[in-house]
């Protein structure tokens, strides 16, 4: 009974996405769209808590710092920002390592509390630095690639934003790569599971935290440089990306890094479903809260029934 009840709300899923895509077939092009930022910017906040078991506040702060690195490198040396994000993402990995080393470490084994403050502290810190170098005024670059578009019968969208849907995919498969074939990555999911018993077969569980931390910085990283080829930066521009983040983690729950994808397109076809009525557009950015309490609620209920 129990392997079935997955497949039937699997069929049902299916189904109900083929009536929207009949009815409203942008619904899914753009939810996709959605779905693949929200997952490439959640899937590392989802490393990191599974592994060093820390809330990272300061995670949508880490794509903005990348965004406006890669935004200077591109202006100043007048390279493209897919080629500017490559120095950025290498500074934002030191970055990471740096600021764990510095303060998280000291937090992993106090209270949560303690470790929610602090990465708050840190984005609110980020926010205000960029604030004062770059000023709040936002900024975009012209990029004539990002326009790109397709027209099928009557219908016509934008293709450029499936990058982040291959990108989403590149960063899964990527990280399932490294913690399934790597020395390093077997040991930070041995470090996950049992950070006392890894340590007691001779893995040094703060060197495999700190790499974790810095892994996921720069993936954040690589997103921020993509982020900014579609979109306008200013400094406030992630906060939004790490409430959302959390949601997808919690929705898809802890170190369950496939399911994060279909927590996202459950999300970004969600949003996009209710900014297709004229007038409600503005009601989709709080269709994640809704989402998520949805699902603790549920998984409340089947956890007191079993």
């Amino acid at each position: 009974m129990k392997k079935r009840m997955p497949v039937a709300g699997g069929a049902i899923a299916l189904v109900l996405l083929v009536l929207l895509f009949v009815w409203k077939p942008t619904v899914i092009i753009y939810g996709m769209q959605r779905a693949g930022l929200y997952a490439a910017v959640a899937i590392p906040m989802g490393l990191v808590l599974g592994i060093v078991h820390i809330v990272n506040l300061a995670h949508g702060e880490f794509m903005m710092v990348s965004s406006y690195l890669t935004y200077f490198l591109a202006t100043l040396l007048g390279l493209d920002p897919l080629l500017a994000l490559i120095p950025a993402t290498l500074i934002l990995f030191v970055m990471g390592l740096i600021i764990f080393k510095l303060t998280i470490s000291h937090t992993l084994k106090a209270p949560e509390l303690n470790q929610l403050i602090l990465t708050f502290g840190i984005a609110i810190v980020l926010v205000q630095a960029v604030n004062l170098i770059a000023t709040s005024q936002p900024r975009k670059l012209s990029l004539d690639y990002v326009t790109a578009s397709v027209q099928v019968g009557e219908l016509h969208f934008g293709t450029y934003d499936f990058v982040f849907v291959l990108l989403a995919v590149a960063i899964l498969l990527g990280l399932q790569w490294f913690l399934k074939r790597t020395r390093a990555g077997r040991a930070a999911v041995a470090v996950g599971q049992n950070p006392r018993g890894a340590q007691l077969v001779g893995i040094n569980v703060n060197r495999t935290y700190m790499l974790v931390f810095g892994i996921a910085t720069a993936l954040v990283g690589v997103v921020g440089g993509f982020f900014l080829t579609k979109q306008s930066i200013f400094p406030g521009v992630g906060g939004s990306f790490t409430m959302k983040s959390f949601a997808l983690v919690a929705m898809a729950g802890i170190g369950n890094l496939p399911t994060i994808l279909f927590a996202a397109l459950g999300l970004g076809i969600a949003e996009a479903f209710i900014s297709s009525f004229q007038g409600y557009a503005g009601w989709s950015h709080i269709v994640f809260f809704a989402l998520i309490v949805g699902v603790i609620l549920v998984r409340s209920y089947v956890g007191a029934r079993r």
